[in-house]
């Protein structure tokens, strides 16, 4: 097994996630205009995505334990790539049909994502231990980071062909790890013998096991992805309202806070190791730096204070999420992984979800948005503080 591309492999698959919904955003306006939809139809070309990719999820985790992640990972990379097909060659077929289709789609394309980030997670943490693991968990979200940076910048720029042009973009890039995953992973797990029932009595008392130290780490990372979304959300509404900057120029102006966060995100992941002792301390700093700056921003709201700060925040996510990954991925028995990581993946995708959402609600008072922000995330920081000092165990 070459451990370079195995890594490329799995870091394109949270690429794939990401590339799902944020290359979109910027060109939703050209595909409502060319499909004549109402509003209520163009959202929901984003919420065919993520809905159906959110339930999915454990699902994917709980048949990636019986039956094996190699074969899920194909499994899902293949319906990304016929969802993607079917939403690309939606234009062709005629405006009657076209909406169908693209909608069609996008569900499969979702049910497809679902086993991306969370198997990729899931497998490095079956293929790789100690050092290693630690550090492609922190490359995972590296490509998460660069996927957000360069994704609107990639629909914006493909779009100046033909708005559906960006839907054959996606086979192109999941077609790499699909080859990849299938060359190089050699997967040794046979099917389990073991019935569906017991099984989940099983992950159950997994759950109960574990749920002193998991539960609050479930909430971190989620409301780690659920404040960076909702936070780019009403960036990109202050630049586009206040400033008259849209599409590939919007897109552009996230690379400085989501460049920060690539950056930490792959430093952390090289340095944390199975540190637990340096992980708390890159917890602590991470979430010191969440609530800093949110307390700053409840009283400044200006474009150059939100540009600074959000730039440290997200920096500070970069500290967190790899350390959470850590421990979430090494907290259980391989047997375990694929259940545990995919719960933790379902809980990062609703925070993904609901940011936009209720930010959108919370811009109405800006202060209150970001005292609103401040006291979740103290909230998750004293939960933290009071169920876990972060001795988790470790499987290898």
């Amino acid at each position: 097994m070459n451990d370079r591309k195995i890594t490329v492999m799995l870091g394109l698959l949270p690429f794939i996630m990401v590339l799902g919904n944020s290359s979109l955003i910027p060109i939703l306006p050209e595909i409502q205009q060319n499909l004549n939809l109402n509003d209520t139809q163009t959202s929901f070309i984003l919420s065919a995505f993520s809905l159906p990719a959110a339930l999915a999820i454990p699902f994917v985790g709980i048949l990636s334990d019986r039956y094996g992640r190699r074969k899920l990972i194909v499994l899902s990379l293949i319906l990304v790539i016929l969802g993607s097909l079917i939403a690309g060659v939606s234009e062709i077929v005629g405006s009657q049909y076209s909406y169908s289709l693209l909608t069609v789609g996008r569900i499969i394309q979702g049910v497809g994502a679902a086993g991306t980030t969370p198997l990729a997670m899931a497998l490095a943490g079956d293929l790789f231990s100690g050092d290693r693991r630690a550090k492609v968990l922190g490359i995972l979200e590296v490509y998460n980071g660069i996927g957000k940076v360069i994704a609107p910048i990639i629909g914006a720029v493909i779009a100046l062909i033909a708005w559906y042009a960006l839907f054959f973009l996606f086979p192109l890039v999941a077609i790499i790890p699909l080859i990849g995953v299938t060359r190089y992973v050699k997967e040794e797990k046979q099917e389990s013998t073991v019935s569906f029932s017991t099984y989940i009595k099983k992950l159950g008392k997994v759950l109960k096991r574990e749920q002193r130290w998991l539960y609050p780490m479930f909430f971190l990372g989620g409301l780690c992805l659920f404040l960076l979304f909702g936070s780019l959300y009403y960036l990109s509404f202050l630049i586009e309202e206040k400033y008259g900057m849209d599409g590939f120029f919007k897109g552009t102006s996230f690379a400085i806070p989501l460049g920060a966060m690539t950056i930490t995100s792959y430093w952390t992941g090289k340095r944390i190791k199975e540190n637990k002792v340096m992980m708390k301390k890159l917890v602590v700093i991470g979430v010191t730096s969440l609530i800093s700056m949110f307390f700053i921003m409840v009283f400044f709201h200006s474009l150059p204070f939100l540009m600074f700060c959000l730039t440290v925040a997200l920096g500070g996510l970069g500290f967190l999420l790899p350390c959470i990954n850590m421990l979430v991925t090494s907290s259980v028995r391989e047997e375990e992984r694929g259940f545990i990581v995919s719960i933790y993946g379902m809980v990062r995708f609703i925070g993904v979800a609901l940011g936009p959402i209720i930010f959108e609600n919370w811009m109405k008072d800006v202060e209150l948005m970001f005292y609103n922000s401040l006291m979740l995330t103290i909230i998750a920081a004293v939960w933290l503080g009071l169920r876990t000092r972060i001795h988790a165990p470790s499987y290898q």
